[in-house]
């Protein structure tokens, strides 16, 4: 069997997860999110985060968090603006457009908005023919590895505030984001409005912690996450996972350990001079090839192949909480041999 680099959530779960899941096996709990293993979950959350003043909702999956967040907080007649690379523009398949929401997206740089891109996309839209952008929707990290700094995302929400825009932060890998950039977890409740922090992609069998920090939006979010057929029965099989994350700090460990192994994948190419499409500190990397070595490698292991650049291929090599050293080193001698024929 190959082994796979092709994503961060190809593996079961951490065992610690899976341990704390199968000692609840025999216990009988509330449902829809409202029993012991959520409400704990949640006190170990407002505690890292350093805040009791936010609400904490848990949902099995991304696309389930974003489409239930941006169409609680928009108008029907407002937008999302988003990179074009953002995920909610790529990669779930119309699913914020089919909750009657346009999708405004602007290029950005290095896959993140600035000030300037809001600027540009409120210039735009100036009157009622066309859609009121209302929110914007980033992530952290973005859909090509790369990070908001403390100072970007400082000055990108003082901006929302001052246009009256909501900042929603997507985190399906913030666990990666947060030990990549100088942004801590503790201070999230002064940089956004919304953001979710992303289990599926960092340990967890799936689930996702929704967190709502601005008070307007707090109100009946129940409501609209069963509205949307997100609430889950057996909410605990969720808040089991989240409880075990948090505790002893496993959630950052995990994003730290997939990104030093990332790391060491990114400087072993550029030893080898292969360049790679970005500078990615997270666990994302996108080392460019000739097709015959991707071709090759293909035989071998699991990626995506990322998009054409010039005469060669951009593929994704992505690290998880069970990448091992050894099987990095193992990968860059292949590759090494493969090159060098």
């Amino acid at each position: 069997m190959k082994y796979s680099f092709r994503n961060d959530y190809s593996e079961l779960c951490h065992p610690a997860i899976l341990e704390a899941l199968n000692k609840a096996r025999n216990e009988q709990n509330v449902g829809y999110g409202l029993d012991r293993h959520s409400e704990n979950a949640k006190r170990l959350i407002k505690e890292k985060l350093e805040s009791n003043d936010c609400d904490i909702h848990f949902v099995t999956g991304g696309t389930q968090a974003n489409a239930s967040v941006i169409s609680h907080i928009l108008r029907p007649y407002e937008a999302v603006l988003a990179c074009h690379s953002g995920h909610i523009n790529v990669h779930e398949t119309g699913a914020i457009e089919a909750t009657g929401h346009k999708v405004y997206t602007v290029p950005g740089q290095d896959g993140k908005l600035s000030p300037k891109d809001i600027e540009a996309a409120l210039t735009y839209h100036q009157d009622e023919h066309m859609v009121k952008i209302g929110l914007v929707y980033i992530s952290q990290s973005t859909e090509i590895g790369t990070v908001y700094t403390l100072d970007e995302l400082s000055t990108l929400y003082e901006y929302c505030k001052q246009h009256n825009l909501y900042l929603y932060i997507d985190g399906a890998r913030l666990s990666s984001g947060l030990a990549a950039s100088d942004v801590k977890f503790n201070m999230l409740k002064d940089l956004c409005d919304v953001f979710y922090i992303g289990g599926t992609k960092i340990g967890m069998l799936s689930g996702e912690g929704i967190v709502i920090f601005h008070d307007k939006l707090k109100p009946y979010f129940r409501y609209h996450i069963k509205n949307k057929g997100a609430m889950l029965a057996k909410g605990f099989v969720v808040g089991i996972q989240f409880e075990a994350a948090f505790k002893d700090d496993l959630y950052f460990k995990m994003g730290q350990h997939e990104n030093e192994l990332a790391s060491f994948l990114s400087h072993e190419l550029k030893r080898l001079g292969v360049p790679l499409l970005s500078e990615s500190p997270t666990n994302q990397i996108f080392p460019i090839f000739h097709k015959e070595v991707v071709d090759a490698l293909r035989e071998m292991y699991e990626f995506e192949i990322w998009e054409p650049v010039e005469d060669k291929i951009a593929i994704r090599f992505v690290t998880s909480w069970f990448t091992t050293k050894e099987v990095c080193q193992e990968l860059m001698e292949d590759i090494k041999t493969l090159i060098q024929k």
